[in-house]
C-alpha cells in the first residue's frame, strides 16, 4: 500500500472532503496538521510548493490538493497510484 500524507487544518472544509475521499477508498493516511504545529507548514511549503491546504503526498510525490486528488479519482488514475508501494 502507497504512503499517504495529507498536510492539513482543523477548519479547512477541503482537507476534510480530501481525507473524507481517501477513508471511503480504504486509504490509511498519516495527517499532518499545520495549523498545530508552525514548523510542519514550512515544511509543507518547501515539499509542496504551495501555502494551501490540504497538500496531498502519495509515495512523497506531491498530487496537490482536493481539486487535484478528485480529478486523479475521476480519471481512474487514483487507484493505481494508491496501489504501489
Amino acid at each position: 500500500m502507497a504512503k499517504v500524507e495529507v498536510y492539513s487544518t482543523g477548519q479547512c472544509p477541503y482537507c476534510v472532503m480530501a481525507k473524507k475521499l481517501l477513508e471511503r477508498k480504504g486509504v490509511t493516511y498519516t495527517e499532518i496538521r499545520i495549523d498545530t504545529d508552525t514548523s510542519k507548514r514550512e515544511e509543507m511549503m518547501k515539499k509542496s510548493r504551495q501555502r494551501t491546504v490540504p497538500q496531498i503526498f502519495i509515495n512523497n510525490n506531491a498530487i496537490g490538493g482536493y481539486t487535484d486528488l478528485v480529478a486523479l479519482n475521476q480519471s481512474k488514475q487514483l487507484d493505481s497510484l494508491l496501489a504501489q508501494s
